[in-house]
């Protein structure tokens, strides 16, 4: 994420402990939040994919994805 944008986060974040945002403002904290965390996922799905555990034999083995449900 650009460097302009998560200012803009961080920007929206102090006004919104002065004030009330605007419903526009509001808006625009809210889609910054989403595409900042769509961004973090892939990046951390990137970096999990990468991962290896290395067993006590010396073994290395790929992390498995987790299947089943969504956490509850």
């Amino acid at each position: 994420m650009e460097q302009k944008k998560l200012d803009r986060i961080n920007e929206l974040a102090h006004l919104a402990k002065e004030r009330a945002l605007s419903p526009e403002e509001l808006a625009e904290r809210d889609a910054l939040r989403k595409e900042y965390i769509e961004e973090w996922r892939r990046s951390t799905i990137a970096v999990l994919e990468n991962t290896y555990i290395q067993t006590p034999d010396g073994k290395k083995h790929k992390l498995q994805k987790k299947t089943g449900g969504t956490p509850q």
